[in-house]
């Protein structure tokens, strides 16, 4: 069998202007200074409180104080985004080609079901595997889990993901990786890994 595990957020889902916008939203709340959205892409980072550190006094307010207030005005206003152009026809294609269509993310679960059903998306994927949280920690374990439960052998896999930090998922579930330039960091800072600019050029890179 051949595996391909998707992330969701920047990846499938166009996201990256939401997340922004929210950040300054929260910003100005907290009496800090705003940032542009090439800064933004520049310092987005996992774990996110490692993120939430550069821009926020996390001694003033708490990280999980954030975390929850990020996700409480997220959710519902992720709704009414869209989807990546071609994202759902490659991943149809690589379905009809045998592959199996993997989502693996670190929002939380129930979010997550939410929103595929949203979008109307769920069927794409055999899997979806979240996180137990809205702290978007690090999807390694989860990842490890599924494949030793699965007997997965992850030569046969690849990753599609936005950011550095798939790329660490990707290197420590033993599996390779692509980047999509469009998601959550800016694309000089993708450069060391194989990166596309579109969905379309995914076809034939798997």
């Amino acid at each position: 069998m051949k595996y391909i595990f998707w992330d969701f957020n920047g990846t499938i889902l166009d996201d990256a202007r939401l997340c922004f916008d929210i950040l300054n939203e929260m910003l100005i709340e907290e009496e800090r200074p705003t940032v542009t959205f090439e800064e933004y892409l520049m310092i987005f980072t996992f774990p996110v409180e490692a993120y939430y550190a550069k821009v926020y006094d996390l001694k003033k307010t708490p990280f999980k104080v954030l975390a929850h207030r990020f996700i409480d005005s997220y959710q519902p206003r992720s709704l009414k985004l869209s989807l990546h152009e071609n994202a759902v026809d490659t991943i149809k294609h690589f379905e009809k080609m045998g592959y199996i269509n993997i989502l693996l993310s670190a929002s939380e679960e129930k979010n997550l079901e939410e929103q595929l059903k949203h979008f109307e998306i769920r069927h794409l994927f055999q899997y979806v595997l979240g996180t137990s949280n809205v702290y978007a920690k690090s999807k390694v374990q989860v990842g490890k889990d599924f494949i030793e439960k699965m007997n997965i052998d992850t030569k046969n896999a690849v990753m599609v993901g936005d950011t550095l930090h798939d790329a660490e998922v990707a290197k420590e579930l033993g599996m390779d990786i692509i980047l999509f330039t469009k998601g959550h960091q800016h694309k000089e800072r993708l450069q060391n890994y194989k990166n596309i600019d579109s969905f379309q050029d995914l076809i034939g890179k798997i």
